[in-house]
């Protein structure tokens, strides 16, 4: 079969991929969409620490295929979207609702697959970069079927990413403000999700202006340019500390929430900068292991601001997952405007090429 694999310099499409039987408890998914994220070329960047040669992908839906023995909520034939968290089920904070704080999703790869002889590592759990993956059985959230496969296939991450940011870490208020810095994939969810927890004021931030439109669409009730001069400022401006003061004591004025869905020093800094009294700024993006931002103490203390991290949205898949679908079906989030393109999988590199020259809000390839 094809599939996309990083060998730990280079990827490339190959057509002679295997992957083995499912065990007791996996399924094998046929995969028809895979979404391409930022994630994706951070690992065929070398930047994560994990093993290859491996199998690309981590945002995926398609056909459930085969299943093992033990598998009973999902049977051949039913439309799945994989979520990325191989939780184990069983311990306390699986028990309590939190499986991303399940120590047994991190550092869990394994050789599902083999070419021409040789063991290939997975990644994310996932790899949906192949015509065929397989999962365990807790990663498959079966979904109705019409429901497109191109459009589910981001709820996989970048929009459960963004959504679960607000809707589980940082339970937004109805009536609170909110900045984004960062309108992509993930960004453009949180801004939705702002949208249906009632967020009376969310100004989006990017760095490509043209993104404006796009922002506003998916609820965004303002637009700034990440380049521009006193930025800080003007976030506060939006949402001043009274009508004759910009700030007042301990820098107070600014919004209630700041998404940084980019994890840069410098947006990390600005995030915390535009914060009100008790805000709390969320850091959702992924920056190199070894990157700092720095800030003043004074921000934080006798406010009660604060910084906190927000990994896979905070979500319990099979609770967060089905709720986002019903929202899309009632049509009060938006997963079709997401997907700004398709590519078959043999035109993967045009599809990384848009990606980062920012001309596309979430590019898709198709298997």
């Amino acid at each position: 079969m094809r599939a996309l694999m990083y060998d730990g310099t280079t990827t490339r499409l190959v057509d002679a991929m295997e992957v083995r039987k499912p065990g007791p408890r996996e399924v094998i998914v046929e995969i028809v969409a895979a979404g391409l994220c930022h994630s994706d070329l951070s690992f065929m960047s070398g930047l994560y620490p994990v093993p290859s040669p491996a199998v690309c992908g981590h945002e995926g839906a398609g056909i459930v295929a085969e299943v093992g023995a033990a598998v009973t909520h999902v049977v051949p034939g039913d439309h799945v979207v994989i979520a990325t968290l191989s939780a184990c089920g069983f311990c306390d904070r699986c028990a309590s609702g939190k499986p991303t704080a399940c120590r047994q999703t991190l550092g869990n790869a394994s050789q599902p697959f083999s070419l021409d002889g040789d063991p290939i590592w997975n990644f994310a759990a996932t790899s949906a970069f192949a015509e065929r993956t397989i999962v365990r059985d807790v990663q498959c959230v079966k979904i109705a079927k019409d429901v497109p496969l191109t459009s589910a296939a981001l709820v996989g991450c970048g929009v459960v990413t963004g959504m679960g940011a607000v809707f589980n870490r940082a339970n937004v208020e109805r009536g609170q403000t909110a900045a984004v810095f960062g309108v992509g994939g993930v960004g453009l969810n949180v801004i939705q999700a702002l949208k249906v927890q009632g967020a009376s004021r969310i100004i989006a931030i990017d760095t490509v202006p043209e993104k404006e439109a796009l922002a506003k669409q998916f609820g965004a009730t303002d637009f700034l340019d990440g380049r521009s001069e006193g930025l800080v400022e003007q976030i506060v401006g939006m949402v001043p500390f009274s009508a004759d003061a910009l700030r007042g004591p301990f820098n107070a004025g600014g919004v209630n929430w700041s998404f940084d869905c980019v994890a840069h020093p410098a947006v990390t800094t600005n995030a915390l900068e535009c914060l009100e009294w008790e805000g709390t700024v969320v850091v959702i993006g992924v920056s190199g292991p070894g990157a700092e931002f720095k800030g003043l103490y004074t921000r934080l203390t006798q406010v009660d601001r604060g910084i906190i991290g927000c990994r896979y949205g905070t979500i319990s898949p099979h609770r967060d997952i089905p709720r986002i679908i019903e929202l899309y079906r009632r049509g009060e989030v938006l997963l079709d405007e997401l997907v700004s393109a398709t590519y078959p999988i043999e035109q993967w590199e045009s599809a990384v090429h848009e990606m980062e020259a920012g001309t596309v809000a979430r590019g898709v390839l198709t298997l």
